[in-house]
């Protein structure tokens, strides 16, 4: 009786591949994965230079660990552990990532919703960028990235209130800045 096996597929084949040293597999990974790791990079980083910094350690650790990766979730997702996990220990290491302990309260919170069609990925992206670096990672892992706050709060070594505390005032400072933009947008419609 012949046992039937599965034909590998081509993630498998390139992951075969890395493993066994070959550079044109290693390079075809990372030019698969590298733009979109480069964009979480950016989303940690205060800079373009630390962003890169960031990710070639990201990928230096990928290809010395790809033989453990085990297959029971996609590549893309575990690639992104180890890019959001290296951004935080070089964030931890340059002390970026000071995080203060006491429960803050959040005054002003907006309960109105901010219209975001109006605004490019880049604009939004430079408006989290200008968090400060607590704010913007808890608002990270938490809005993009999906962590729960009690995965946050182990991962930053916070508590999951402070976490929660972290997030609320991220989102009041950003609904902040989109109001502010609109009302200088309505200014500027009014003037001309």
């Amino acid at each position: 009786m012949k046992l039937f096996t599965k034909p590998k597929s081509d993630e498998e084949k390139l992951i075969d591949g890395c493993i066994a040293g070959k550079r044109e597999m290693q390079h075809q990974l990372y030019g698969l994965y590298s733009r979109k790791m480069m964009a979480v990079c950016l989303r940690y980083a205060p800079t373009t230079f630390e962003a890169e910094d960031i990710m070639q350690d990201a990928f230096v650790k990928v290809f010395n660990n790809l033989h453990a990766f085990k297959r029971d979730c996609p590549v893309e997702f575990w690639i992104r552990r180890i890019v959001v996990n290296t951004a935080l220990k070089h964030l931890r290491s340059k002390q970026l990532l000071t995080v203060s302990h006491e429960a803050e309260e959040v005054a002003n919170l907006s309960s109105g919703e901010v219209n975001l069609s109006g605004y490019t990925m880049d604009e939004l992206m430079a408006m989290i960028q200008s968090l400060a670096p607590r704010y913007r990672m808890v608002f990270n892992l938490y809005a993009i990235e999906g962590y729960n706050h009690k995965e946050i709060g182990e991962m930053l070594g916070i508590s999951e209130g402070t976490s929660k505390s972290q997030y609320s005032r991220a989102r009041a400072i950003l609904q902040s800045m989109l109001l502010r933009q609109e009302e200088k947008i309505k200014e500027h419609v009014i003037s001309n």
